[in-house]
């Protein structure tokens, strides 16, 4: 009865919601405010920061729920790990080819492309698609994909086909990836923010096992190989040795990842939340009805009716309306990309007993122990940071990591002069710290986006109206990927100064 009572005084508009107790919108505070206020974008960013209400208590969630979905998180971000992370053996195989070079920015750029527009297919389609099931075909499709290459380190093929090899299976991780990234999400959502904060702690959290596993992978084929000076140099076998454990070890966790997603369906808790709501839309209103309790866990998903009646003008309007936190996580991935890893993989030790193979698999680590941390910074109250304007300067100036990566002891073309080729920064010490800088602002700045894009309490473009939330986080998270794509572009142009040539070529 007290929730009917409650219920009297909201919005037409927030009548769907009525149910769901802990009100994030007070009527009250909105008739505080003038109307120009919240239109008023010079008013809008003054006001960022401030809680429009009391926020929803996040509700306990079975901790093996939660340790599954991390599993998942994992897996979302595996394939391009995976891709990326292998580099150095798929540059050993590419020796002699003129698209050696350019190899890296090729790689990207076909990954982010793919992944954006399988994206774009699998969030139209969600509703058709059975979310476990579909989690279920993609895990074992990847863990194919991923055996393929594990398969690859024991044949030798010319460069003409192991090219197109390689981009032709990272297009197919990157569409599965894309599917699996959807019904993750769809499925983490029905549980509550909790379970969502798992999947986001894995993704985080698989770059740094998988740039692990890399170091460890290389450091033990160094040690097994015959000639410590070809090693050294950066021998083939010894790269393909190094992939090999690595590909392995990948396809062995898809494969776990898929058995832990059966024992999720089984779960008594997933068939009381998620698959009421993979059926019909009867079922899904008893679902949505069993208790408050259940209703808590589903606290950012909005009715089907309501997504269907204005769908493209909703979106619009949300859009326009974030606009500086979409650009903001766009940039942010399209300096990374651009330079990450098509250049810093170019980057070479200075100290001449040091394996470049070692060094590049260091490097990946550093990267991802960076973006780690800088995830991890934005679970602390006092380092938030909630102004879109605020947000956008901090992207624009990781510009500055262009000019200071170029001035590090890249490898070069031969035929540039001398003095072209001498680096400004010359050690190996410096660069790691400026690479680990680097991951930390890229964790840091794109996780306070997204944070900030649906937040009802700080972002007050959203106007208290939860069921614009999911739709902003969505928006937010296709510009995160467009960032990807334009980056990686954009890292064939960083090729043509570094070499001062066509970068599609050489």
């Amino acid at each position: 009865m007290h929730a009917r009572r409650r219920s009297t005084s909201l919005p037409p508009n927030d009548a769907p919601y009525q149910p769901i107790p802990q009100e994030v919108y007070s009527p009250d505070f909105a008739h505080a405010i003038p109307s120009t206020v919240l239109e008023t974008e010079l008013d809008v960013e003054e006001a960022e920061g401030a809680v429009l209400s009391d926020p929803i208590l996040p509700h306990p969630v079975d901790n093996q729920v939660r340790w599954i979905h991390f599993v998942l998180g994992c897996a979302v971000l595996l394939p391009w790990n995976v891709m990326i992370t292998a580099t150095p053996y798929f540059l050993s195989r590419l020796e002699g080819s003129p698209m050696r070079r350019a190899f890296s920015s090729y790689l990207s750029t076909s990954f982010t492309f793919a992944n954006f527009f399988f994206l774009a297919h699998a969030t139209a389609t969600s509703k058709k698609a059975s979310s476990s099931k579909q989690v279920q075909w993609a895990t074992l499709t990847l863990a194919i994909l991923t055996l393929l290459l594990t398969l690859s380190t024991y044949v030798t093929l010319p460069p003409s086909l192991f090219f197109p090899f390689v981009i032709v299976n990272a297009i197919a991780q990157a569409g599965a990836g894309s599917y699996l990234q959807t019904s993750v999400v769809a499925i983490a959502s029905l549980f509550g923010p909790a379970t969502m904060q798992a999947v986001m702690s894995g993704q985080a959290a698989v770059a740094i096992v998988v740039s692990s596993v890399q170091v460890i992978s290389a450091s033990a084929s160094l040690r097994t190989s015959s000639a410590p000076a070809a090693a050294i140099a950066g021998n083939g076998d010894t790269e393909a040795r190094s992939a090999f454990i690595f590909f392995a070890l990948s396809t062995m966790f898809l494969v776990a990842t898929a058995g832990a997603n059966v024992w999720l369906t089984r779960m008594p808790a997933f068939r009381a939340i998620v698959a009421p709501a993979a059926g019909d839309e009867p079922h899904y209103a008893r679902a949505r009805s069993l208790s408050v309790d259940q209703s808590e866990r589903r606290p950012l998903v909005s009715d089907a009716a309501d997504l269907s009646a204005s769908g493209k003008s909703r979106i619009l309007r949300i859009a326009k309306k974030n606009v500086l936190y979409e650009l903001a996580v766009a940039y942010v991935f399209v300096i990374t990309l651009s330079v990450f890893p098509p250049l810093t993989i170019s980057v070479q030790p200075t100290n001449p007993n040091t394996s470049p193979l070692i060094f590049s698999s260091i490097h990946f680590l550093v990267f991802s122990c960076g973006d780690f941390l800088g995830r991890h910074l934005c679970s602390y109250p006092r380092l938030l940071i909630w102004s879109a304007k605020r947000l956008g300067t901090l992207s624009l100036l990781r510009t500055l990591f262009i000019p200071l990566f170029l001035a590090c002891n890249i490898q070069r073309d031969p035929g540039m002069p001398a003095g072209a080729s001498t680096p400004l920064i010359g050690s190996d010490v410096l660069f790691m710290l400026i690479l680990l800088v680097f991951g930390v602002s890229n964790g840091y700045v794109s996780s306070l986006c997204m944070m900030s894009a649906g937040s009802l309490e700080h972002n007050r473009r959203l106007e208290g109206r939860k069921e614009d939330v999911d739709i902003a986080a969505t928006v937010a998270s296709f510009c995160l990927v467009g960032g990807l794509v334009l980056g990686s572009v954009m890292s064939f142009g960083v090729r043509a100064a570094v070499c001062g040539c066509n970068p599609f070529t050489a």
